[in-house]
This record gives structure tokens, C-alpha cells and sequence, in this order.
């Protein structure tokens, strides 16, 4: 059914594409009035001073009811969609204290940094040193405008704050669902300590703004009426969700090409879906066709804000993991949104816009800056931390 689903939607997409000329039928006419309700009603994000990901007044209150000083803290942290006030006035609520930040440590639960008389203190251990050292990037290049301060930050795949702990850990996590409390930041594949993919990516994805660049000269060498009229994903098997796609290649390779290529875990040809592990695909080869898919991965995937640049029609799967940029995100504005059960090319402006190094950064100082402002205490240094300072710049790609 989930086969059909697609099979459907992506044979009304040829029509339209090939006649040039609306396509007829109701299925059609759902997704054309889908598409223009969305587009009409859809107001774009004012990109001064990172606020399109920041959708609150960032001037600090003074004076605030504590119903919107708890809903305050909540729009900056979890950007939350259309949650409703009884679920965002929850976190935090008696802000953090020393012995709240003590206790999360304590937990094991990311890694614990100190900003301190704008110096970085780390403790020595973290699980992916790659991965911290993407964060720290992003840190010390505000670090001289932020006010001493201390969190934990997770750099596991997977969010560590479920919404039944209590009290709220002050946890940072990239990617979470509803269902965590994790205050969510700006992953460190932004700068490096992304998935590596062998051989193509075997230190990683590469910084964010070096990969902007091949991709918008790729874009550039495949326009709209160049482009393959199919639809493309290369990816490991992750999540079963990525099953029906992948079939659906089989059956129908005319309309989709989507192939299971290998990961680490990869043992057989089960982990395949019963067939020989695809080659891998560099990301600048994928815009080469109109479609391009994005699943979830452990969690969120990395690949979405890069299939965006390649200006082709991207089918997001799934809303259930999220990311900080995600929420400015709009469905059949941006991209076209697909159920995991899988019963426009603005996206390419957005992310090219309002997703640059220089925004990344700018989430980075005023996230921290407002998360100060929870501490109700003064951190003092621990002695056995070790400064962390700014390394040589990488060019991965």
C-alpha cells in the first residue's frame, strides 16, 4: 500500500512535468491547493541576527508574568511548533541551580564545559572527540561576547532528557522528538565530526560552508530542465522506514532509483534488504535528479539541509525528529512532506539564506547568552579542566 502510495504521487508528478501544464484529476488538485494554501499563508522569517531560528524576543525581560517568562524560556529552547502552553510552561521552571548542574553531570549524560572570563573548560573525557571539537568551534568563535557560564553537552546520536525525568536535566542535544526535553543546538557536522562514508567521506561530511559551495556549483551545472526525472536516495538501512522506497526501486527503477548502501554495521545482505550493497554517491552527484528523499536516521539526518542546495523537490519524511532550523521549515513550501508510513525548490533559498556559517555561530552566542541567564549561581572553575583553544582551521573537501 505504501508502494502504491508513492507510485501514484510520483506518476501524476511526471505528468505535470512532462505536459508542462497543470495535471487534472483530484489527487492532483489536493496537492496543488495543499501547496498553495501553504505557500499563500506563509510569511518569511526575518533573517536579521539569527532570528529566523530564534522565534522570540531575544531582549531579556526584566519584569515578566510568570506564565509567558515560563513560555519565554520554552520558545528559545524548543522552538516548539504548535505545542500547547500546559506542555511548553513545564521545563525549568524553578530555572537551574548549582546543585540541578551537579547532578546532571553527575549523570554521565554528555560532556561538561565551563565558560569562564571567556576561556573554555572542558573535562577531559569525551566519548567522540571529533564531535566536541565541531562544538567547540562553534563556541570559541563567540566565546569573547558570552557571560561565564556551564552546561552539558550531549554529542551522542540520540537525546538523553526523556519527558518523564524530573526534574529537567539542562541537557544540549542536536536532534530530539516531543517526546525529550533536550535543549537543542546546532550539530557539529556544521564544521566536522560527521558521519564518515568510505570511500567518498572517510573523515566525514565536511564543513557545512565548503560543502555549500560544490553543491551550489553543482546545482548550477544541473538546472531544473537538465535534471533526471526520477527520484534518487542512496543511504544505509538506518530505519525500516526507508523499506518501502527502496522496493518501491525495485519494482518501478523508471520512476525511482533508490538504492541501501553499506554502514558499519553491516554484516550481510539482510542488512541490504536481500541485495548486494549499493556504491556510494557523493552528494553533488544527487542533484543530478528532480526528486531527492530524506529519511531519519538513528535520529535526525544530517544529509536534509544538503539535499536542499541541490535545487531539486525535496520529500522530507516524517516530522517526528527535529533539528534547531527545522520549525522554519514549511511543508509544501519547502519541501514536500511525506508520513513515515508513507501512506518547490524554496527550500533551496531558505537554507542558502538563512542556514550560513555566520547564522550557525550567531545561534550559538545567543542560545548560550540566554542560557546563562537560568543559572542562578556563579560557576567557579574546576582546576583539573583543561582549556580548550582554537586549532588550525580544516578543509576537509
Amino acid at each position: 500500500m505504501e508502494r502504491f502510495w508513492l507510485w501514484r504521487f510520483f506518476m501524476l508528478l511526471q505528468v505535470c512535468d512532462l505536459c508542462s501544464v497543470s495535471a487534472s484529476g483530484k489527487q492532483w488538485k489536493k496537492i496543488r491547493e495543499a501547496i498553495s494554501d501553504a505557500v499563500h499563508g506563509y510569511t518569511p522569517c526575518n533573517p536579521v541576527n539569527c532570528s529566523c531560528h530564534l522565534r522570540c524576543a531575544f531582549a531579556f525581560p526584566r519584569i515578566l508574568q510568570p506564565e509567558c517568562f515560563y513560555r519565554y524560556l520554552t520558545e528559545i529552547f524548543f522552538l516548539s511548533v504548535s505545542a500547547s502552553c500546559s506542555r511548553t510552561c513545564r521545563p525549568f521552571r524553578g530555572r537551574i541551580s548549582e546543585d540541578d548542574m551537579a547532578a546532571t553531570v553527575q549523570r554521565g549524560v554528555g560532556t561538561h564545559y565551563q565558560i569562564i572570563g571567556h576561556k573554555l573548560y572542558r573535562e577531559h573525557n569525551c566519548m567522540f572527540p571529533a564531535r566536541c571539537s565541531g562544538v567547540e568551534h562553534f563556541i570559541l568563535e563567540v566565546i569573547d561576547r558570552l557571560p561565564d557560564l556551564e552546561m552539558v553537552v550531549n554529542v551522542r546520536d540520540y537525546p538523553q532528557v526523556p519527558s518523564w525525568v524530573q526534574p529537567t536535566l539542562p541537557v544540549f542535544s542536536f536532534s530530539k522528538t516531543a517526546d525529550y526535553q533536550d535543549i537543542m543546538y546546532p550539530a557539529w557536522t556544521f564544521w566536522e565530526g560527521g558521519p564518515a562514508v568510505w570511500p567518498i567521506y572517510p573523515t566525514g561530511l565536511g564543513r557545512w560552508d565548503l560543502m555549500r559551495d560544490d553543491l551550489k556549483k553543482s546545482a548550477a551545472q544541473w538546472p531544473w530542465k537538465k535534471k533526471e526525472s526520477r527520484g534518487f536516495f542512496r543511504g544505509s538501512r538506518t530505519s525500516p522506514e526507508r523499506d518501502p522506497l527502496i522496493l518501491l526501486s525495485r519494482e518501478a527503477p523508471e520512476l525511482v532509483d533508490a538504492e541501501y548502501t553499506k554502514n558499519q554495521a553491516w554484516k550481510s545482505e539482510k542488512d541490504t534488504l536481500g541485495r548486494p550493497p549499493a556504491k556510494e554517491i557523493p552528494l553533488v552527484d544527487h542533484c543530478k535528479y528532480k526528486y531527492l528523499f530524506n529519511f531519519r536516521g538513528v535520529a535526525a539526518s544530517f544529509r536534509l539541509k544538503h539535499l536542499f542546495l541541490c535545487g531539486s523537490l525535496v520529500f522530507h519524511v516524517g516530522d517526528e525528529w527535529q533539528e534547531f532550523f527545522y520549525p522554519q521549515l514549511k511543508p509544501w513550501v519547502h519541501y514536500i512532506p511525506v508520513k513515515q508510513d508513507l501512506s518547490d525548490l524554496r527550500g533551496k533559498e531558505f537554507i542558502l539564506n538563512h542556514l550560513r556559517m555566520q547564522d550557525v555561530s550567531c545561534y550559538w552566542e545567543r542560545l548560550l547568552t540566554e542560557f546563562s541567564h537560568l543559572l542562578t549561581y556563579k560557576p567557579k572553575r574546576k582546576s583539573d579542566y583543561s582549556q580548550i583553544v582554537h586549532r588550525r582551521s580544516k578543509t576537509e573537501l
